[in-house]
């Protein structure tokens, strides 16, 4: 028979500490970790856990679905630095989280998803919306837990927020037997988390930073890649004072944009699959890799075997197991990146390195991010330009997944940290705009810019009535092609143009945003566009502008599945641009 959740005991309460019920402990444990928004949904058995949520000082955001609220919650921890938390109810709403869940994995999120369970008693009868939430999502959680006894509620919480905001972030997931809610126990002090196996290591070994150093000094063509780590990790400004005192060429990856400003001159942009020609030809030509807070994903090495293959490669990272994974590394450095690329500022010198980065202008020069601006009809690019010149460096761009992406990544200028906003390592579509409504919540008074495709928006343009609800005053921009765009572009290039399933029949977007309460614009000619981006910025509401773009445009350059880093496609049809 499964043991029952303790009740407490008032006799056996010797420290006067408060006997409270498990949705109590709930609520009180989340104000403690400074928990002020919550993204989720409402069921049956987490019904005792929003009860006492009905009178917490918690904002709490109503997604019209469990995926929407993950994804919510997922931006708001990236925009705002905080763990994002969501609840869902057991079965179907637990389920439901799963892509968001996996997103946040990916992406190194800090987030904590707690989800309602059937009795314990019911446990593995196969009752009503039961669903093994805890071994659904141990292949994408860093950690996940079922408490079964009300004793174990208090520290399992405390532990969930340690675990997912230190080291490499990530999320966390607490299921809670309905039960184990309304159970009773003696509420706990809080003390110093002690995890025995879970080590963290936030300073940088000092002999490996001198080597690194001394590595770095000695380097006459070096770049520094930077991953999302280093925004994750808070070291943005260390990075850029490293960056300067040591006068290297920077590139980005997706999720690291912003780390570095990309309008200054050493910045190289994005590199990888439709990164720039520019980063691209450095990193294979380049003897030194400084590779910060970064993984080395496929979308970023092309072909391993050919991967700056004249480069010593030095990784800082906080996660050991990210070292040498893909890339064999030849100075390890395990550690916070703020922490180590303060101590590394000490030990670099600068470097003129004048043939190296003229080197690089000239690639810049021949190889710029480059459309048809002669084109009579919109071209998604285009778009984007505008939108860079009409808001700068102030808003917060968030996107969905597609094409669409790729080219805010390519033409739009990201300066800050925290102000670009994307799924990369799951690459899941429809994150857009519930991302946005995330962010936006974090950050009410930004600028928050949905840059999203047709195909993308559709999948989760439900949340359009979430924004409405709370006031969420985000502005989407549908770059509309009716396509499945990067999957049309794969089908042209690979496979004889046979657009196969891959062709759209799209609503009046315009007309659905209205039909949801928000403003809805429509923009088919080019001379519209800044106008429309116009309007649209001075709305004070949600506001959709559906962009009809030219339909089968291309993301330039491209560095195909098999191929190396320098052997991009795309680059004549820049040269006939020129």
């Amino acid at each position: 028979m499964s043991k029952k959740p303790s009740q407490g005991d008032g006799a056996q309460n010797p420290s006067n500490l408060p006997i409270k019920t498990g949705a109590e402990i709930v609520v009180d444990t989340l104000i403690e970790q400074g928990v002020d928004t919550m993204f989720g949904y409402l069921g049956g058995v987490v019904l005792p856990l929003f009860d006492k949520l009905y009178d917490a000082p918690i904002n709490f955001i109503i997604p019209r679905h469990e995926q929407g609220g993950c994804h919510m919650a997922d931006a708001y921890a990236r925009a705002s630095g905080k763990v994002g938390v969501v609840i869902a109810t057991s079965g179907p709403g637990a389920c439901n989280l799963i892509t968001g869940i996996a997103n946040a994995m990916m992406d190194s999120v800090p987030l904590v998803a707690l989800t309602g369970q059937v009795r314990t008693d019911l446990i593995g009868n196969d009752a009503f919306q039961e669903a093994d939430t805890t071994g659904i999502t141990r292949p994408i959680t860093k950690h996940n837990m079922i408490v079964k006894d009300v004793k174990d509620l208090q520290q399992s919480l405390r532990e969930a927020f340690y675990i997912a905001k230190t080291g490499r972030p990530g999320p966390v997931l607490v299921d809670i037997p309905v039960d184990v809610s309304v159970g009773k126990c003696q509420t706990k002090p809080l003390t110093e988390i002690s995890m025995p196996g879970y080590k963290l290591q936030a300073q940088g070994h000092l002999r490996q930073i001198k080597m690194a150093a001394a590595a770095i000094n000695k380097s006459q063509k070096p770049v520094l890649y930077v991953g999302g780590g280093v925004i994750t990790g808070n070291a943005s400004d260390e990075l850029r004072a490293f960056a300067k005192k040591a006068n290297l060429p920077v590139t980005m990856t997706l999720l690291g944009l912003g780390a570095y400003d990309q309008t200054q001159p050493q910045s190289l942009d994005m590199l990888g699959m439709h990164g720039s020609a520019y980063a691209n030809y450095a990193v294979q030509e380049c003897d030194l890799l400084i590779a910060i807070g970064a993984r080395f994903d496929d979308r970023v090495t092309g072909k391993l075997k050919t991967f700056a293959p004249n480069a010593k490669i030095i990784h800082i990272d906080i996660d050991p197991s990210s070292i040498s994974k893909n890339v064999h590394v030849d100075i390890p450095v395990v550690g916070d990146a703020g922490v180590i690329l303060t101590e590394l500022t000490k030990e670099v010198e600068f470097n003129q390195r004048k043939s190296w980065f003229d080197k690089i202008a000239e690639w810049k020069s021949k190889f710029p991010f480059k459309f048809d601006r002669n084109s009579a009809n919109i071209k998604p690019q285009y778009v984007i330009e505008q939108l860079w010149e009409a808001t700068k460096d102030r808003a917060i761009i968030v996107t969905g997944v597609g094409q669409h992406q790729m080219w805010a990544a390519q033409f739009y200028k990201h300066t800050k940290p925290r102000h670009f906003i994307t799924s990369g390592g799951l690459g899941t579509m429809g994150f857009g705009l519930p991302a946005a409504i995330g962010a936006q919540v974090a950050k009410p008074d930004a600028l928050v810019i949905d840059i999203d495709g047709d195909s993308s928006f559709n999948m989760t343009m439900n949340e359009l009535c979430t924004a409405v609800q709370y006031n969420l005053p985000v502005k989407i921009c549908i770059l509309n092609n009716g396509y499945m765009g990067m999957v049309r572009q794969w089908q042209e290039l690979f496979y004889g143009k046979r657009y196969s399933k891959s062709s759209l029949v799209n609503p009046e977007f315009a007309a659905v945003a209205e039909a949801f309460g928000a403003v809805g614009i429509t923009v088919d000619k080019k001379s519209e566009v800044k106008s429309g981006i116009a309007k649209m910025l001075a709305e004070k509401r949600p506001c959709l502008v559906d962009f009809r773009v030219e339909r089968e445009e291309n993301v330039w350059p491209m560095v195909a599945t098999g191929k190396s880093l320098h052997e991009m496609d795309g680059l004549d049809i820049f040269e006939s641009m020129a």
